[in-house]
């Protein structure tokens, strides 16, 4: 037995379909919530759930105050583990900003943890956050003790490899990098800040790097929207290579 598809979900194939066709351009905003509504003869409420289930899948892009406009398609984010923050494909990777604000600060909570130090030890956080033109595209907060801290951190950038790249001037050769990948939905401040559907889960990866003597030179919480984000993790096995004796 076919399921009568809801009222909301009628709404958003209408809608979905027009972009697709082209009947509605990306970048385009769409008429107001109220003009919709009366449109499709529904109430407030059926449909701003009907353009959440469009914002949830990466389709619609609601900013406060302005509307909500269509997305231009969505650049894959590809972490890599290892080390890397995050890539995206390299044939659009000039039209990727990332902006950049550094703080100091005393280790915290989760922090002291992740750090291996005592409250209150001076840390310096870099808080980044790359945009695709105009829209938000990922979130990393990473953390460093204060004496490995670099200074001349471009404000800005048009890739976080020139961020890494500072990052690592004063730190030591890695021997460890310890990462956690968990999906979630967002905090109330990293959907706003994203600009993606409270309701749009995202790959939450926890990552703590460390030197040879065991010391943790950098904490890192990274957040990528799920509706563009791949994690891809190579293991190398060694293999035991005998020789046989005739």
């Amino acid at each position: 037995m076919l399921s009568v598809p809801t009222r909301r979900h009628a709404i958003a194939d209408d809608i979905r379909n027009k972009i697709s066709t082209g009947g509605i351009k990306a970048g385009e905003c769409l008429p107001s919530e109220a003009q919709l509504a009366c449109h499709y003869a529904v109430s407030t409420a059926t449909l701003r759930s009907a353009l959440s289930v469009l914002q949830g899948e990466g389709l619609v892009e609601k900013i406060h105050g302005k509307g909500n406009f269509v997305r231009h398609p969505l650049r894959r984010i590809t972490y890599v583990g290892g080390g890397c923050t995050f890539r995206t494909g390299s044939s659009a990777e000039s039209a990727l900003r990332v902006s950049v604000r550094t703080t100091n600060l005393q280790a915290h909570g989760q922090l002291t943890g992740l750090l291996r130090v005592s409250a209150s030890s001076p840390l310096t956080e870099f808080l980044c956050l790359s945009h695709e033109g105009k829209s938000p595209h990922s979130l990393a907060r990473i953390y460093v003790p204060r004496d490995l801290s670099p200074t001349g951190v471009p404000a800005e950038s048009h890739c976080c490899k020139s961020v890494e790249a500072k990052l690592a001037e004063l730190r030591p050769p890695l021997a460890e990098v310890r990462e956690r990948v968990s999906a979630r939905t967002p905090t109330p401040e990293e959907a706003a800040t994203l600009r993606i559907s409270s309701a749009l889960a995202v790959l939450a990866i926890t990552r703590v790097a460390a030197d040879s003597r065991g010391r943790v030179v950098e904490a890192a919480l990274l957040v990528l929207p799920g509706d563009r984000a791949d994690a891809f993790f190579t293991t190398h096995h060694m293999t035991d290579e005998r020789t046989s004796e005739g």
